[in-house]
């Protein structure tokens, strides 16, 4: 057991104790540890404290003079808030209210994640045409960059499912900045799609465009929307990309690892709700995370959609279709845009990225987007990529992680952000290079510890709502290298790693047989006392000793938490730093020869100019004579920041701690026993390659949060619901399940009784309830082809192997030769698991002689219950190209959005499923 440490009188200033009948956890606020989350939430929340901006949206920090990934401490990020709605999670464990989680996602909806007024031309996007390619460049020196229509990207296999899945092709995910006061004044405000000048109200900006080794002194900041008001006479444009001419237009990029942080907050709301009998309180938000991981999933593609792996020529490298773009793992960004309204032009893009970090890793997102049954998005092939994506994350952490513990930086799909070849003998992971600094070099992006600690964070996250063996090793090792470099003194001081060193390199990667890393190696340089970064370590600690029983690991979790606790402010708790880094005020920003304008204070921007000379403002900032004197020659100025991610994850370190260590039975008073045996297990469906399973509710003396479904005495996987389905299952083969049931405290109940399974020979169906959209995809009916939007829906409650089902359109040949052309253009699923013949009628009908039958390979994998294959975009012609005349055909119709037709046929083990036969 361990001793309570924080000190009495610690709490409690700011929001009330729960109150009895909220249904939140039993403890209600009395530890130290809860007490200590409560006064720091009050201290967030306290509208004194100044961490909000008017619009309602959390700065990136309480302090304005901060130059860092924002170069002012009243913009945002994706990431604050993403932290935000983490933290409103937890509060809503502590108290029941969840009015304040809700509320962080309604005001994302309203500002940081654009809506379609600033998107307005997403509907001319053209999936086979994601983007122009354009090659990245070392320095900035190196921009702008020419566009280059010569280099063939590839197709974008997300586009048209997401439309179909949610009825519009604008794009759900979060902007990674904004300027929350507008002080640059470009007034690009979020649901205007313009720029209203200087003036209150938060302004979408962006910066960052101009290759690895562009510092934030570097950069040039350029509103989203670029209405050529300010910069010059393109605007911003010209800066970047070379092209013959401009065109107003809007840019947005995403930030994956914050997306990634939203999903995981919705999770833990939606556990913990559960938990209280509310999980309908936080079902609405919940379904928007579900909905932005849906669209995360552009992060796991490369940026040009080119082919994953070897591709190291721009022209040589093969643009892709469906899949072959796709690397599985969260990459530093993607991003989108398009024509300005009223611009005069109809077009839109969109990129992904084949560079991807460590420390943005998400597999607890990926698990929970996949595993979960109320966050698994809409489309019908996401929750198999998120699937997919957390066994990549896990390969890649385990490939990149040290002989000593930590972890490297990661690859690339792109060398130099060009498809340039790598140096001879560069390792590879599924044929990406590696890169120990993959994105930016000023600083190394690895040499930061702060990546570790957050990267694990996740994991140890995922470990502990799994018990997944391979985190379990991999977190062991770490927590081991960490902790040897970590010291907490007696009073209360503390540090551990700040900035790493790498040397060698890994194994290039072999699935089947990982190597050792013999010969890569971390030093670390220097050491900090970082709050915010220790506040990830803390969680990841706890996580970790929760599940595993490390009572070291617990100790020195609780050790760093007492100690960071020791430096409380009015506003939250910080350690002053020196910023020796502010000596780059000065830094000249590069600007090509011959480019001249004025940012919108009338700062001109020219060949010369510096970072403060575009930023002349930053002058009356009541700070700035600190920095001055330093610029003169004195002492690097100090500053004592509240970094808004960094309070919030002290917050969440005490709640976490409280949760598990102290409620969770590693402190004195911890509920210890477990849920009651899970009874009834059944068997309620299987197929080829699935097994469906239901059982009856365990009771817990708190509450039951969870089931753990074991395959053969092996975790198989996670349920929040008393109901699961294994996928990917080998066929004709029998299989033993068990269930056990946990609960907040992380205390697990005795296995059930095991039940058998055996699953089908291929081609079992499941239930086989299907039905079959349609949309007509030309209003011509008399010209030389027939096409058409087609797309699968699973009505049933289990899933069903698409190789089994057959879609048949019936029509009239009018003549002509016996044979025809039929193409599947665009398919969700990827055109190549479509199989697609005309076939004659052996009994003409009216208004049918010939059928289109549509059928899947098994590449096309299950379709689950409730879910869409997405749109197949299909035509076919006569082979002497003579016209149809399609109107008296059976299974025409004039509807150009999806809707149900009877009129088409499904056709499911040779049995019709679906529709009416002519």
């Amino acid at each position: 057991m361990l001793a309570m440490g924080l000190a009495q009188g610690t709490a409690v200033a700011g929001p009330s104790s729960p109150a009895a009948g909220t249904g939140a956890r039993a403890a209600a606020a009395d530890d130290p540890y809860t007490q200590a989350f409560l006064t720091q939430y009050g201290k967030i929340k306290a509208a004194s404290n100044g961490y909000f901006s008017p619009d309602g949206l959390p700065y990136h920090s309480v302090e304005t003079l901060m130059v860092e990934a924002p170069d002012h401490g009243h913009q945002t990020t994706s990431e604050a808030v993403s932290f935000w709605m983490w933290l409103e999670a937890a509060y809503g464990r502590v108290t029941g209210d969840w009015a304040p989680f809700n509320a962080a996602w309604a005001v994302a909806e309203k500002t940081i994640i654009p809506q379609h007024a600033d998107q307005s031309t997403a509907d001319s996007y053209n999936p086979s045409s994601p983007a122009t390619y354009a090659p990245e460049h070392p320095l900035p020196s190196g921009y702008p960059s020419a566009l280059d229509a010569t280099v063939k990207v590839g197709t974008d296999p997300l586009a048209t499912e997401l439309a179909s899945s949610y009825g519009t092709m604008d794009v759900y995910g979060m902007h990674w900045l904004m300027d929350l006061d507008n002080v640059y004044g470009y007034g690009n405000k979020p649901g205007t799609g313009g720029e209203s000048g200087p003036g209150a109200g938060a302004s979408f900006i962006n910066t960052y465009q101009r290759g690895a080794q562009e510092s934030v002194w570097e950069t040039v900041p350029q509103p989203t929307t670029d209405l050529f008001k300010y910069g010059g006479p393109n605007g911003y444009l010209d800066l970047f990309v070379d092209d013959a001419s401009y065109a107003k237009q809007y840019k947005y990029t995403n930030a994956p690892d914050a997306d990634a942080r939203a999903v995981q907050a919705a999770y833990w709301a939606y556990r913990w709700a559960s938990a209280q009998g509310k999980a309908s309180d936080v079902s609405a938000s919940v379904a928007k995370a579900a909905k932005m991981g849906d669209y995360l999933r552009y992060a796991m593609f490369d940026k040009y959609f080119k082919r994953v792996g070897d591709c190291t020529d721009p022209a040589s490298c093969p643009a892709a279709s469906g899949r072959d773009s796709q690397h599985y793992l969260l990459s530093w960004y993607y991003a989108w845009g398009g024509a300005a309204a009223g611009s005069g032009g109809g077009w839109a893009w969109r990129i992904g990225d084949g560079a991807s970090h460590q420390g943005y890793q998400n597999p607890l997102a990926a698990w929970a987007l996949s595993n979960v049954p109320s966050l698994t998005p809409k489309s019908a092939t996401a929750r198999s990529d998120w699937s997919k994506s957390l066994t990549r994350q896990l390969e890649f952490l385990t490939w990149l992680q040290s002989s000593e513990g930590a972890f490297a930086g990661g690859c690339t799909n792109s060398w130099e952000g060009s498809y340039s070849k790598p140096p001879a003998g560069t390792p590879t992971f599924y044929g990406m290079a590696y890169d120990w600094q993959p994105v930016y070099h000023d600083p190394p992006s690895n040499n930061w510890f702060g990546f570790q600690a957050w990267g694990m964070e996740r994991l140890a996250a995922y470990y502990h709502e799994t018990g997944n063996a391979t985190a379990e090793a991999v977190l062991s090792k770490w927590v081991a290298w960490a902790s040897s470099e970590t010291t907490v003194g007696a009073d209360g001081s503390f540090r551990f790693p700040s900035t790493l060193n790498w040397s060698g390199q890994p194994d290039t990667w072999n699935a089947a047989s990982p190597g050792a890393n013999a010969g890569l190696h971390v030093t670390v340089v220097d050491y900090a006392n970082d709050v915010g970064v220790g506040a990830a370590y803390v969680k990841t600690l706890t996580y970790y000793a929760a599940k595993s029983g490390d009572e070291d690991a617990a100790a020195l979790a609780k050790a760093l938490l007492d100690a960071m606790a020791l430096n409380a402010t009015d506003k939250g708790i910080s350690v002053p730093e020196t910023r020796k880094d502010y000596n780059r005020f000065n830094d000249e920003v590069y600007i090509p020869d011959g480019w001249s304008g004025t940012m919108p204070n009338g700062d001109t921007i020219e060949p010369g100019s510096t970072f403060i000379g575009i930023r002349s403002w930053y002058k009356d900032d009541p700070d700035w004579p600190k920095v001055q004197a330093y610029l003169d020659g004195g002492a690097a100025p100090t500053f004592t920041y509240h970094r808004f991610w960094a309070q919030a994850a002290l917050a969440l370190a005490f709640a976490i701690y409280a949760e598990l260590l102290v409620e969770g039975g590693s402190e004195p008073g911890g509920d210890t026993e477990p849920p009651t045996v899970p009874a009834g297990l059944t068997v309620t469906a299987t197929t080829s390659n699935s097994v469906s399973l239901s059982w009856s509710a365990s009771t817990d003396n708190v509450a039951v949060t969870g089931y753990d479904v074991y395959r053969n005495g092996v975790l198989a996987g996670n349920a929040t619901t008393r109901t699961f389905t294994d996928p990917d299952l080998a066929a004709a083969t029998e299989y033993s399940y068990a269930v056990a049931a946990r609960d907040a405290g992380g205390n697990t109940s005795a296995l059930s009784a095991a039940v058998t399974a055996t699953t089908k020979t291929g081609g079992s169906t499941g239930t086989g309830a299907v039905k079959i959209q349609y949309r007509n995809s030309d209003s011509n009916s008399s010209d030389n082809q027939i096409r058409m939007g087609l797309q699968v829906l699973n009505t049933g409650s289990a899933p069903i192997d698409l190789s089994t089902v057959k879609v048949r359109y019936w029509f009239t040949a009018d003549g002509g030769p016996s044979t025809f052309g039929t193409y599947c253009d665009y398919a969700a699923l990827g055109s190549s698991n479509i199989t697609h013949s005309v076939v004659a009628v052996s009994s003409p009908k009216t208004g049918a002689d010939r059928y289109l039958e549509v059928g899947f390979t098994g590449g096309a994998g299950t379709l689950a219950a409730g879910a869409s294959t997405g749109e197949l975009q299909l035509r076919l012609n006569k082979s002497d190209w003579s016209n149809f005349n399609e109107s008296n055909d059976y299974s025409r119709a004039t509807n150009t959005a999806y809707a149900d037709s009877s009129k088409v046929g499904a056709y499911v083990a040779g049995t019709l499923a679906w529709g009416v036969e002519p």
